[in-house]
């Protein structure tokens, strides 16, 4: 009897043990713990965890079978297909817990990718209508501007196609210019700007918006960024002089608000990097840094590193009447490289994406570089291959001109739109196919033209090979992996009227520069030399003819660089017979990898220009008869062709992007 009076006794302590607990753990609850309910949390690791493990899957694997709802908004995953994995791709899911990295057949190559539901933004612009596959030009696509009053002449002629609606321009106190007065009609291409930020053409670090001149009469806003951290101060007057001009209210700069771009500054070149320099760090970047292992082998990686062998041990005794030996480093390896790539090299081109973006990019303008390219690349059946297992690079194939103007939102201040636009893209791919993964984008390139490509593209494509126009070592250029992409100005078609020049006797202009003042280092080039020697051609805006003529009539065109590094003046002088002068420190010039530019060009420092006219007349005669020699038989290498021949400049572009790929590969 006693014992059972105890037993119940100690039940019921038990019992209001066990309550309070309850009620403290609620009351807890109910004042400290994040989640709806206590129960649930109890078991939110294990939820995470079978999540992640989902995640995980889905970014190592390629093919699926069905859709699953995860739970987020507008967010699907994906099933997937286990009987479509190649060899390679499975011993590699053994690695994740049994999943299996396996293969999809293609869908609709005009597949949607939405921006990322975490992005806050201002809502997209709608994308304007579909054009035909064809990839005509349109004449009425937004340029970065004049950059230059001379054009790169065409083969042939370039129709045009209907315009695709741009965004609203946002001039902010500028004033837009009259539709009377414009002679081409321009798409606005407006700056992402930092609310916070007041930027002016001084010695302080900055990026910088200020008007870029389509021609003499349309203007356009772009941006502004020197090839610095921060401004550069050469000498004490060219400082004075920035300070002057932002002041001054003369139209060289104007106070604008501008984005601040996240930089990996530490991995950044510091100070000014010579041509000669560049060079070798090209040659070191083969040997060491940049090699690449895949996760897994693949039959065209065997061909790369044959490929490799081939050109490193190729002989010394290759010639080809077409190439001109003291133009390039080595002509022999340059032609055993070009060799292999036509009788190796496969492209994939992953049909996905949404037009205009993806698979259709102006083929006028300042940017017409990278429209030209896909073109022909998609022209190019030589080159290319349906069966992504047998390709040894991988083509994405967007345009970063139309980006900006089908996806940015004036009065964002972001880039955080184009980017966002770019990781979904990214996303689907990573998805849909393993071959992204299997090299984390080693093996996949992109081609794009506009200033702001570099930032775009910084992060999530980071391993992936660039060829780029703004080919900035301030920007994160990289050697060896990355390829610098010539910007070519295409306006007209006709080639036989407009390239070569007068013979360098007849050259009675020692220097010639003409165009808009875009950035600091032009209106210094004005200050110093504008009005200042008869023999120094140095102006402001230009009438096209007149240009034309000057380039012609010179010995030495000026290269000087706009907002970015790059210029279309260099292809346009090597077009014009002009020895190019390149005024643009740290800029990467095009094919460096093949071509020796010290032999047909001469580089100049911006805190040099005050020296300028004396840096030219140091030149002998016998030196610069060379260069203009050399300069013409480079010429092939900077032409467009409508339809593409040896050695011109897709090809060219392609190459660099080959031989990069080719000395990624760790033997």
């Amino acid at each position: 009897m006693g014992s059972d009076f105890l037993c119940r006794a100690e039940t019921r302590r038990v019992l209001w043990v066990m309550g309070g607990v309850f009620a403290f753990s609620l009351l807890v609850q109910d004042f400290e713990l994040p989640y709806g309910n206590f129960i649930g949390s109890l078991f939110s690791g294990l939820n995470s965890n079978r999540m992640n493990n989902n995640n995980t899957q889905i970014n190592f694997t390629a093919g699926f079978d069905t859709k699953i709802k995860s739970g987020k908004p507008g967010v699907e995953l994906l099933k997937p297909n286990r009987t479509l994995a190649p060899e390679g791709a499975k011993e590699f899911g053994n690695i994740l817990k049994g999943h299996v990295v396996p293969m999809l057949e293609i869908k609709n190559k005009d597949d949607t990718v939405p921006l990322a539901a975490n992005v806050e933004s201002a809502p997209m612009i709608p994308l304007a209508p579909q054009i035909d596959d064809n990839l005509t030009a349109s004449s009425n696509l937004a340029t970065r501007s004049d950059e230059v009053a001379g054009i790169v002449p065409l083969a042939s002629y370039v129709p045009s196609a209907p315009m695709i609606p741009p965004a609203p321009q946002v001039y902010d106190n500028l004033t837009a210019p009259s539709s009377s007065t414009a002679t081409r009609n321009v798409s606005a291409i407006t700056v992402p700007l930092n609310s916070n930020d007041t930027i002016q053409l001084t010695n302080s670090p900055a990026p910088a918006v200020s008007l870029r001149h389509v021609d003499d009469n349309s203007t356009v806003l772009s941006s502004s960024r020197n090839a610095y951290g921060a401004t550069p101060a050469p000498t004490e007057a060219i400082g004075q002089l920035r300070n002057s001009l932002a002041s001054s209210g003369n139209g060289y700069a104007m106070t604008k608000k501008t984005p601040v771009a996240k930089k990996e500054s530490d991995k950044l070149v510091k100070g000014v990097v010579s041509i000669s320099e560049m060079t070798n760090m090209l040659l070191q970047s083969h040997q060491s840094n940049l090699l690449t292992n895949p996760m897994w082998s693949s039959a065209g990686d065997e061909e790369l590193l044959s490929a490799k062998s081939q050109i490193e041990i190729g002989a010394n005794s290759i010639s080809d009447l077409g190439l001109y030996a003291p133009v390039y480093h080595n002509v022999s390896r340059f032609k055993r490289s070009y060799e292999l790539m036509e009788q190796n090299l496969k492209v994939y081109i992953y049909k996905e994406g949404k037009r205009p973006v993806f698979h259709q990019p102006p083929l006028k303008g300042i940017y017409a570089s990278e429209g030209w390219f896909m073109k022909q690349l998609k022209a190019s059946q030589h080159f290319l291959t349906n069966d992504p297992n047998k390709a040894h690079l991988f083509y994405v194939p967007f345009s970063s001109q139309i980006l900006e103007q089908v996806v940015y939102v004036p009065g964002s201040h972001s880039f955080t739109n184009l980017k966002a636009y770019l990781k979904n893209y990214l996303d689907l791919i990573k998805g849909r196919y393993p071959f992204w993964n299997r090299t984390q984008g080693a093996d996949h390139f992109l081609v794009a033209c506009h200033d702001w490509a570099p930032e775009e593209t910084r992060y999530e494509m980071a391993n992936c090979i660039k060829s780029l126009c703004n080919a900035d070592l301030k920007e994160g250029f990289k050697f060896g992996k990355d390829a610098s992409l010539p910007e070519t100005y295409i306006v007209s078609a006709d080639t036989s009227r407009s390239l070569g020049g007068k013979r360098p006797s007849q050259r009675k202009f020692l220097a010639f520069f003409a165009g808009s003042m875009h950035g600091y280092v032009r209106p210094i080039l004005l200050k110093h030399w504008q009005n200042k020697d008869p023999i120094m051609k140095i102006f402001g805006k230009m009438h096209n003819s007149d240009y034309i003529r000057h380039m012609k009539s010179s010995k030495y065109c000026i290269c000087a660089r706009g907002h970015e590094v790059n210029s279309p003046r260099v292809v346009e002088a090597i077009s014009y017979e002009c020895v190019p002068v390149i005024i643009s420190d740290n800029f990467v010039p095009p094919f460096l990898e093949t071509l020796n530019w010290e032999s047909f060009a001469v580089f100049v420092q911006e805190e040099d220009i005050p020296n300028l006219k004396s840096i030219l007349e140091s030149i002998p005669l016998r030196r610069y008869l060379k260069l203009y020699n050399n300069v013409k038989k480079v010429q092939q290498h900077f032409l467009w062709h409508p339809e593409s021949e040896k050695y011109d400049t897709f090809h060219m572009i392609l190459h660099s992007i080959w031989y990069n790929r080719v000395f990624q590969i760790a033997s």
